[in-house]
């Protein structure tokens, strides 16, 4: 795997980066773009089928991406032997905000779909406790922890 990642080196690294910025950006872009603009939508029906709609679209975009981070994070962490090296802690803990993160992902994931289901059996109440948590809370968390994540990317590979 070494010998992969030190003759695909920068294409790793891009992989990983462009991965964390669409991940990342995805999702401040949906909260403080998108966000504001569905609470003009009067109608209640109408704005939680839109959020649903822009989830859905969200989520099928970032999860390749998704994978492609955690490949090239294995890639990473093998190629530079951060395993073995004194940068270890900090390469666990960007390795456990990803992982929260993604499996932060799959909830939301979960919930944006029980709450399309909800929306087309006309429980609006249900639909929106569903997706309401996804915007207000798991959304604002990731974007927390992935720019956490990312800055300790940095901090790694000028430190490599």
């Amino acid at each position: 795997m070494q010998e992969i990642f030190l003759e695909y080196k920068t294409f790793i690294v891009f992989l990983h980066v462009i991965s964390a910025v669409v991940w990342v950006g995805g999702m401040i872009a949906m909260r403080y773009a998108a966000h504001y603009s569905f609470l003009e939508i009067e109608s209640p029906q109408k704005r939680l089928e839109r959020i649903a709609h822009a989830l859905k679209r969200l989520f099928a975009i970032v999860l390749p991406f998704v994978i492609i981070l955690i490949v090239t994070a294995i890639f990473m962490i093998k190629g530079y032997g951060l395993s073995q090296s004194d940068l270890s802690p900090l390469s666990h803990a960007k390795e456990g905000i990803w992982s929260v993160m993604f499996i932060n992902l799959m909830v939301m994931i979960f919930r944006r779909n029980r709450g399309e289901r909800f929306l087309n059996e006309g429980n609006m109440v249900g639909a929106k406790n569903q997706l309401e948590l996804i915007g207000k809370v798991m959304v604002p968390l990731n974007i927390v922890l992935g720019i956490t994540a990312i800055f300790l990317g940095t901090y790694l590979s000028s430190s490599l």
